[in-house]
């Protein structure tokens, strides 16, 4: 059923649910700050604390992505939307619960947020051609990107800034993001049902699944592209949960807000890297990914140059109370810049070479290969804290990775189809 309303329900919906997927994780990281500051916990537990409660949402979806694939596909796909959102509820409810029954709740929560994640993601996409014409449905993808771009940066954001607020009442923070996750599960809960498919298998569809999964292993290029994808994320990650322990010890910020606005800055230099890549490659044109995963080390690995030298930190201007370091706010720019040219033309490879009829598998491959990723980087975060390496050292760790892996990285040339004889 072409559905407006349903339309309008889900981008709603989807905009309220992942600014508070990514506001929890603030808020629970955001305590640790705190808690160090107390003398309550150490940097190096600080970092392993924060490495281990990043990486809990990343579990789910690697072990539910081809269950959850079925269940959409079976069942009608607005049903699976109010329950990752009710799902969601209960991992805030969980964490809710930690401010009586101990702090590791929490990490339990995330993880249940996660699986409300995994059942979720799939129904969103899913849902758009049952909801809307086949002429708006490139519009409607494109929406539904942009609005969880932004949800993923003012979340984590407002995420912070609640752990700054509510410091001493961390119940208010946990309130909030419980009345944002029944928002959305209420907007989902009043959607009109979508059609079920009684004919899908759990068994034909999981197979298919991981046949995909092997199939595009075994295609050298696009193998490589699914490979420089999960490195980008592997990479970006390691940055992100670094840059507390970073700017709380090398940048000496003593708020969380001023720490969000470290991936703010990384954020702005991957959509300026987006724009510029759509512009200068065409689709599969991936001759320069070595160039810019090796140029990529050179911002990352100069940010280990920050708590040597005074000279990194000036000038600082300030703006509604934030603190804005130049060179480490140009340092993450350009960063992200780099990335953005290094992952949007791989992207783009991925979905024009794969075949169209089993697009949606591709991405879902991709996406499980990118919170493996993300889950080896929360654990090499984990080991460098476990091993006492600094905040500092862990940027040498990530160029170090970027060079290596630049050195034996190569894409092989697109093959071009031999002509059809009619």
């Amino acid at each position: 059923m072409k559905n407006d309303r349903n339309y309008k329900l889900l981008l709603t919906s989807q905009f309220i649910s992942a600014f508070a997927d990514n506001s929890i994780l603030g808020v629970i990281i955001g305590q640790l700050t705190y808690m160090q500051q107390r003398g309550e916990l150490t940097s190096d537990a600080l970092r392993f604390r924060n490495s281990l409660y990043t990486l809990m949402i990343f579990i789910p979806p690697i072990f539910l992505s081809s269950v959850c694939g079925y269940l959409n596909d079976r069942y009608p796909k607005t049903s699976w939307l109010a329950r990752g959102n009710l799902v969601k509820v209960v991992g805030a409810i969980f964490c809710l619960l930690s401010i009586w029954f101990g702090f590791w709740l929490q990490g339990v929560g995330y993880f249940i947020v996660g699986i409300g994640v995994s059942i979720y993601g799939p129904a969103k996409y899913g849902i758009l051609p049952e909801i809307l014409p086949r002429e708006r449905l490139v519009k409607a993808n494109g929406m539904v990107e942009l609005l969880t771009l932004v949800a993923i940066l003012t979340g984590g954001i407002a995420g912070a800034k609640l752990s700054d607020i509510f410091r001493d009442k961390i119940i208010n923070s946990y309130l909030i993001l419980l009345t944002l996750y029944g928002t959305s599960w209420a907007l989902n809960f009043v959607m009109t049902p979508t059609p079920a498919n009684k004919l899908i298998r759990f068994q034909s569809s999981t197979g298919e699944f991981f046949g995909h999964l092997v199939a595009l292993f075994r295609q050298p290029r696009i193998s490589r592209t699914l490979i420089g994808t999960a490195l980008f994320w592997v990479c970006g990650a390691m940055l992100k949960i670094n840059f507390q322990p970073w700017g709380l010890e090398v940048l000496k910020f003593t708020t969380n807000t001023q720490i969000a606005i470290l991936g703010v800055w990384l954020s702005i230099g991957l959509m300026l890297g987006s724009v510029l890549a759509g512009m200068w490659f065409p689709i599969g044109d991936l001759r320069k990914t070595r160039l810019f995963l090796a140029l990529l080390a050179v911002p990352v690995a100069t940010l280990y140059l920050v708590h040597t030298s005074e000279w990194w930190r000036t000038p600082v201007f300030e703006v509604a109370g934030i603190q804005i370091i130049v060179p480490v706010t140009l340092l993450l720019i350009s960063a992200g810049v780099i990335s953005g040219l290094f992952l949007i033309p791989l992207n783009a490879a991925l979905q024009d070479e794969s075949d169209h009829t089993k697009l949606g598998k591709t991405i879902a491959v991709q996406n499980l290969n990118d919170n493996l990723g993300m889950l080896l980087a929360g654990a090499m975060c984990a080991g460098a804290a476990s091993l006492h390496l600094s905040s500092s050292d862990l940027f040498i760790v990530v160029a170090a990775l970027l060079l290596s892996v630049a050195l034996v990285y190569r894409i092989p040339r697109k093959s071009v189809a031999p002509a059809q004889i009619h």
